[in-house]
């Protein structure tokens, strides 16, 4: 760090509540920032997006498919990538987390079966793909779903 990348705080120097149009010693009188006359300088301007009556780009665009708003995110994690935790450890969400195999869970994180496991281990997960809990389960592990 040295003097030439130095700034102050975010939101420090400028008011969020700035009070506009209080005289011209404020430096922002009269006009309130809005320059003069225009549509942007009076009250009730158009929205964002607002083309002057022209159809606006978000409706001229064409829209296709289907977006469920219950769509869940789930992330997938092969058994492959289990095998760097010790023998007979647990290993939860939280465990992957901390070691860096899942960065954000989303809404749920899902065992699956590539790859080889050659540890037990205690496995707590949202869910699990059939042979990724047989592969667990033959070395003495447990799948348990949370």
């Amino acid at each position: 760090m040295d003097l030439s990348t130095l700034k102050p705080a975010e939101g420090s120097k400028h008011s969020r509540n700035f009070r506009v149009g209080r005289g011209h010693g404020s430096g922002n009188g009269k006009t309130a920032g809005k320059g003069h006359k225009g549509q942007k300088a009076r009250s009730g301007s158009p929205r964002p997006g607002f083309e002057g009556g022209q159809m606006p780009l978000y409706r001229r665009i064409p829209k296709r498919g289907f977006k469920c708003i219950n769509h869940k995110e789930i992330i997938g994690i092969n058994v492959s990538a289990l095998d760097r935790f010790e023998d007979g450890s647990e290993v939860s969400v939280e465990t992957l987390i901390n070691a860096g195999i899942v960065k954000n869970p989303r809404d749920g994180v899902k065992i699956l079966g590539n790859g080889e496991l050659t540890k037990k281990l205690n496995v707590k997960a949202n869910a699990f793909s059939k042979a990724a809990a047989e592969k667990i389960e033959a070395l003495g592990g447990k799948a348990e779903v949370i």
